[in-house]
């Protein structure tokens, strides 16, 4: 299958670098539809030269990121900022960098079909790496647009019992009238990860000669883990569909004398909004002795575990609102709306309570009463305030509380203003934004059975504060951002691996600078970020991580461009999360602190017309410098150097 890959998109290469006529694949304009109301927010395709080896790499997705060391596999954002917040339905939350969700959902208005395909792969017969993407926007005039993506990731790790599945395909489309707007979207995606529960002694990794009599190199396929026969399953699918019907007036303007141009201006709008969303996670494990061995617990079996859960949701919304620019009084736009939802869990069952038979060693069930089936419904109402246009000032602000159900009482603010200026004859950008949430704890945390994990919990809602901002300076490639928060009833998994509350108050200071220096052909961009919690126990993050790319630009033969470069990303030592491969859950540790590591690449990113192309030497310094001790989590280690490749091309259909 690679080299068929391989084949197809080197011939596909032949026929654009050399086309007959020139043609823009450049979509007149892309968007994300924002929720609740679809607002429209620019967006891009990735078709950049830079960085595009980045892709390939686990470790890279965060400046700070603690993984379990494979591509597609499960993983956390060390940056607290960087980290996106916690859904309903916690196990895909580790896989978020590589699944797709409706909201972030880009649609394209293009002027001929575009279709951007790539390839990236590496390691050897035991490790390799496979992924396969496809994205295609097309439009059937000038209204209605259609789209399409496929994703599939196979990698097998570096490691014993690391290799991950995961298969994406989803399908979109829109329609841009006078009166009437629509946008929809549907994702849908099975991820299948082995869970290996980490290798069994780290010396394996820091100091192998001590286990092997002296001997001191050691194959990673080799390396002895904690489970050999469980993996876990998540699948989902999203359908995100936002309808809009403007009312106004034609406003007509003479051209010349016998032509007349008329043009509708909207002056309000009717929104409906709805979302549909489900999910399921299994954990199976086939070895008995694995499972009494690695887990401290077993409530409803001891000849393995299948664990299931379920669940699923509908969302719907209603608004209405005064669109901005209608009149060149009105400034702003203005909204109302109303969301109601309906979600249900569905757990695995205790059969044990309906059986007269109850096989001894099992351990005492907690005194809780968790129903295997659980529906909720849920209101909130809100409104929105906006300032799209303007070369100046922008800003948005959105709230909306609770009602009816779980989230009775909740409030959620958020804003963001930001305004520009000339200096140095470009643009500096000067944003600030903050939120203020008052929430419901996500039901699973609360309420949740499986064969190894029991918990009923009475959590109070958590309450959030956060301001911050940021002032970008193209002309001397600076971005400098700082922000606050302060976290009260912060919830988070203890070094038991369950669900807690901090009743007090957790405050995460965090700054920023990303500056890129360039000197002719030689550029060297870096980001370095520092931050602090002030309780350690509660919420561990690392106080430094530093990004360097250091690397030349330049062309051959005015058409080929080419960036050559090494880079680096570190960051300080920290009680780094364990993961629990039951619940897919990183949770607090104090066995050992991880990091202060310097993982290194060297690459070859090139440009040929619409096709890019790279090759990478990844975690090249390993066994060179930095020492051994490269852990992306608690006993898993982040993957041995390999070689990778990578081809992506723009098809001008």
């Amino acid at each position: 299958m690679k080299r068929c890959i391989f084949y197809i998109l080197f011939t596909a290469v032949c026929f654009i670098a050399f086309p007959a006529k020139k043609q823009s694949l450049e979509p007149s304009y892309a968007w994300t539809a924002l929720p609740p109301l679809g607002l429209h927010s620019p967006a891009t395709i990735d078709t950049l030269l830079y960085n595009y080896y980045k892709l390939s790499i686990p470790s890279l997705v965060s400046d700070a990121y603690a993984t379990t060391g494979n591509l597609g596999a499960a993983g956390i954002n060390s940056i607290y900022f960087d980290r996106k917040e916690r859904s309903e339905f916690f196990f895909t939350d580790v896989l978020q960098p590589w699944l797709y969700n409706a909201e972030d959902q880009v649609y394209y208005n293009t002027r001929i079909p575009m279709t951007l395909l790539s390839y990236n792969w590496g390691g050897g017969r035991d490790s390799n790496q496979d992924r396969l993407k496809g994205i295609f926007s097309g439009n059937a005039g000038k209204r209605i647009q259609v789209g399409a993506l496929l994703d599939y990731l196979y990698s097998k790790g570096g490691y014993d019992r690391q290799a991950v599945n995961n298969f994406t395909w989803g399908l979109s489309g829109s329609y841009m009238g006078d009166r009437y707007e629509a946008q929809a979207s549907f994702n849908s995606f099975n991820s299948v990860n082995m869970e290996s529960g980490g290798i069994t002694d780290d010396l394996y990794i820091t100091d192998p000669a001590v286990l092997q009599g002296g001997v001191s190199s050691i194959n990673a396929k080799a390396i002895p883990v904690n489970l050999t026969d469980a993996f876990s399953r998540v699948k989902g699918a999203h359908f995100l569909m936002n309808h809009r019907y403007k009312v106004g007036y034609y406003h007509e303007e003479e051209i010349n004398d016998t032509t007349i141009k008329r043009t509708y201006i909207p002056v309000s709008s009717f929104i409906w909004t709805f979302d549909y969303k489900k999910n399921s996670h299994k954990f199976i494990n086939r070895s008995a002795a694995e499972d009494a061995e690695f887990f401290d617990n077993s409530y409803l079996s001891l000849t393995g575990t299948e664990d299931e859960t379920k669940y699923w949701r509908i969302r719907n919304t209603l608004g209405i609102s005064l669109l901005e620019g209608f009149h060149k009084y009105a400034k702003f736009g203005l909204a109302g709306f109303a969301t109601h939802e309906v979600r249900r869990y569905t757990q695995t069952t205790d059969t044990m309570l309906t059986s007269a038979y109850k096989p001894e060693g099992l351990t005492p069930f907690p005194n809780v009463a968790v129903e295997p089936v659980t529906t909720e419904n849920l209101l909130w109402v809100g409104g929105q305030l906006t300032k799209q246009r303007g070369s100046i000032l922008t800003y948005s602000a959105t709230a909306k509380f609770g009602l009816i159900g779980p989230v009775a009482g909740d409030i959620d603010v958020s804003g963001k203003i930001s305004t520009k200026f000339k200096l140095f004859g470009d643009s500096v950008t000067i944003t600030g934004e903050g939120f203020f949430k008052n929430t419901e704890t996500p039901f699973l945390l609360k309420n949740y059975i499986s064969n190894h994990f029991v918990w009923q919990n009475n959590f109070g809602k958590e309450r959030r504060f956060r301001v911050g901002g940021s002032i970008d300076i193209p002309h001397t490639g600076t971005n400098l951002s700082a922000g606050m928060e302060n976290v009260q009833n912060l919830v988070y998994f203890d070094t038991n691996a369950l669900p807690a509350q901090y009743g007090g108050s957790v405050q995460i200071v965090s700054a920023r600078l990303q500056q890129n220096l360039r000197f002719g052909i030689f550029n060297w961009n870096n980001t370095l970020t520092y931050q602090t919690s002030t309780n350690e126990s509660v919420l561990s993050l690392p106080k430094f991580a530093v990004y360097s790319n250091m690397f030349i630009l330049f062309k051959i033969a005015k058409v080929l461009q080419v960036q050559l470069g090494v880079d680096c990303n570190y960051y300080t030592k920290y009680y780094a999360p364990a993961y629990q491969p039951a619940t897919m859950a990183f949770y607090n540790q104090r066995e050992t602190k991880l990091g202060n590591y310097p993982f290194m690449d060297a690459y070859i990113n090139m440009k040929l017309y619409k096709t890019r192309f790279y090759v990478l030497y990844s975690h090249a310094n390993r066994g060179l410098f930095g020492g051994s001790s490269y852990f992306g989590a608690l006993h898993y280690p982040i993957n041995p150097s390999r070689l990778q490749f990578g081809i992506s091309v723009d098809f001008a259909n």
